[in-house]
């Protein structure tokens, strides 16, 4: 835009600068014819001036060439003389600017051109008469159609127009192929960023020119110093899990062996302390692993290793379980937090159902649904809420903590995903867990 806009200041200058000179030529060449007019004017004793015989130009001779001269009495203008270009027209001066001595302005030509025209007043003295002081003043004019220097600058500004507009072309062309050239190694850099972010590399790959090799170093050491931080932050998450649970589990074995009303109130006490540890231990652990660039998890693999471990678990309950995957279909996240989600989803399923449950997953636009269902007893839609907002435990007689639904939400959550409860095809509950799906796996 600044170039296009620079060639059109830079033509327009140009263009003024072109018009000026040629003006200025003009105007001097009417200076020059009106010097010689008057050079060539001889008045005889009476003061008459007559030109005739003294002052021939070809452009003055030709019927209205163009070029014109008169010389007008200023005390007798029936008494004018006018050059043959003229023929029987006169000259009347128009829009008059005075400097010095001289008159500048514009007349109508006799064959309707745009005449530039100047003049001025000279004095002869009359010999015949004794006073020497006795004068006769005489206008001189001499005028040139202006249409010549209009055609000098349109012929000029057709030239400038056409130039500009190449050189603007080249200069754009020119500005494009540097860009796109110069920022190819930034355009790598983003691409190799999208592979990382979508979980198909964990650092910058890739050879850079040595002007943005310090940034991909820079962002690889970023990069690795977020995984250093995550690493760190995960191995004291686990050693508070350790640190606590250790206790709860003695304060649990002691309670028991001494059964009683307070013995009953710390196993309960116990029992909402590891609840809420498991809960926001899972949170802090997930939320930690999501400042990890990088992570994809294909999810074909998990959910078969989890629908053979949970049939195992359940195979007293002979529970059938079905799974449907569609291929290629990846997780953006880590696998663990997947198989958490996943796991606790299908063993709820288990622990409700009859004999059946139905897990799928599928991509749909730009995220992966999971889907659980079973033929069990189902929830209202009031107890769905309990469960997965308040992770309130329904049904005692089910082993559990009853955390499992509201993880899941929690871990869903922080990814961007959410997940529903409904009614299953099958009867009883439906799960519905969406996940922001990783981009599929395609040749670089």
């Amino acid at each position: 835009m600044w170039t296009v806009i620079g060639l059109a200041v830079g033509g327009l200058i140009l263009s003024g600068l072109f018009r000026s000179s040629a003006e200025g030529s003009f105007d001097a060449q009417l200076r020059f014819d009106l010097d010689g007019m008057i050079a060539a004017a001889e008045p005889d004793g009476s003061g008459i001036v007559s030109l005739y015989g003294h002052y021939t130009d070809p452009r003055f001779e030709r019927i209205y060439s163009g070029w014109y001269w008169q010389i007008m009495p200023a005390d007798d203008p029936s008494l004018s003389q006018r050059s043959r270009s003229l023929w029987d027209k006169a000259l009347h001066l128009e829009q008059a600017r005075t400097v010095g001595k001289l008159d500048w302005g514009y007349a109508e030509g006799p064959d309707g051109q745009h005449l530039r025209v100047l003049r001025r007043r000279i004095e002869f003295p009359i010999l015949a008469t004794p006073n020497p002081s006795d004068t006769r003043s005489y206008d001189f004019l001499v005028a040139g159609d202006l249409s010549e220097v209009e055609a000098q600058i349109a012929k000029f500004n057709g030239v400038l127009i056409w130039s500009f507009a190449i050189l603007g072309l080249g200069l754009i062309g020119a500005i494009l192929l540097q860009v796109r050239i110069g920022l190819l190694p930034l355009r790598k850099v983003s691409e190799a960023l999208a592979r990382i972010r979508g979980g198909k590399a964990r650092r910058l790959e890739g050879d850079f020119p040595s002007e943005i090799a310090p940034l991909a170093s820079e962002l690889n050491s970023l990069i690795d110093h977020s995984a250093e931080v995550v690493g760190r932050a995960r191995t004291h998450v686990s050693n508070l899990a350790h640190f606590l649970k250790t206790p709860l589990s003695v304060l649990t074995s002691e309670a028991s062996a001494h059964p009683g009303p307070l013995s009953d109130q710390v196993t309960r006490q116990v029992e909402i302390m590891r609840r809420q540890v498991d809960h926001y231990l899972v949170r802090a652990r997930t939320a930690g692993a999501l400042d990890v660039l990088g992570n994809r998890t294909p999810i074909e693999a998990p959910l078969t290793d989890l629908v053979r471990v949970l049939r195992r678990i359940h195979a007293t309950r002979a529970v059938e379980i079905t799974l449907t995957c569609a291929p290629g279909l990846a997780f953006m996240g880590e696998r663990q937090d997947f198989e958490e989600m996943a796991g606790n989803l299908i063993d709820n399923a288990c622990k409700w159902a009859r004999k059946r449950i139905a897990v799928a997953a599928v991509r749909d636009g730009g995220q992966l649904r999971l889907t659980v269902e079973d033929d069990g007893p189902g929830l209202a839609p009031e107890d769905r809420v309990r469960v997965i907002e308040r992770g309130e435990r329904l049904d005692e007689s089910v082993p559990g903590s009853g955390l499992g639904l509201a993880i899941v939400r929690d871990i869903a959550k922080l990814y961007g995903g959410e997940l529903s409860l409904g009614t299953a095809a099958l009867g009883g509950l439906g799960a519905e867990l969406r996940l922001p799906a990783a981009a599929p796996e395609t040749g670089r």
